[in-house]
């Protein structure tokens, strides 16, 4: 085994080519033609979107603020931890608040960045970023005009054994497992602010 390299020189393809296939309501298809490294050109189809924020409630009492939502691409009910797509030039602290509050109607004394993920990097480049959220106060939600949401609690333990049964799929959520299980244990310190 060895260790990576600092220079990403031998692994990264250049654009020579960029046009837009498809522009939705915030998705957007692009066909690019790129130089390999070895010199040969290739074809790359990417969706690009504007990224998004999940936020991972905690209630006083250890448990978690999750939610069940209908989702049409794989026409199924999904659990999942409060999320939401970024606006143009939005601040992804301002983007979770946002969401907090819509979908569940909590609202929160502190906030933690844990960090950013990238879910689909073979096809998409959008990236989420993932906060924690304390001192939860429960208002009322604010969803969105069409939006259905079934807001619902879970322990950690529940949590991770809906995630190893399969009852949790969406990949958000998952990645938060890690998130989850070392900030709960104390490994991983985040660095609350109100």
């Amino acid at each position: 085994m060895t260790t990576p390299r600092d220079d990403d020189a031998h692994l990264v393809e250049h654009t020579v080519d960029s046009r837009q296939v498809f522009q939705g309501s915030f998705l957007r298809v692009m066909r690019d033609t790129v130089r390999l490294p070895d010199g040969n050109t290739a074809q790359r189809e990417y969706i690009q979107h504007p990224g998004a924020v999940v936020v991972v409630p905690l209630l006083d009492d250890g448990r978690m603020v999750m939610e069940r939502q209908y989702r049409y691409p794989v026409r199924q009910v999904m659990v999942e931890f409060p999320a939401g797509k970024l606006d143009v030039g939005e601040d992804p602290l301002v983007c979770g608040k946002r969401e907090l509050l819509e979908e569940t109607g909590y609202t929160a004394r502190e906030w933690a960045r844990a960090g950013v993920m990238h879910l689909a990097v073979g096809y998409c480049d959008e990236s989420i970023h993932i906060w924690f959220a304390r001192g939860l106060v429960l208002t009322r939600p604010q969803l969105d005009e069409g939006e259905f949401v079934e807001v619902i609690t879970a322990t950690p333990d529940a949590f991770l054994a809906w995630c190893r049964d399969g009852r949790v799929t969406d990949a958000k959520t998952l990645a938060t497992v890690a998130w989850v299980q070392n900030t709960l244990s104390g490994a991983w310190k985040l660095d609350w602010r109100s």
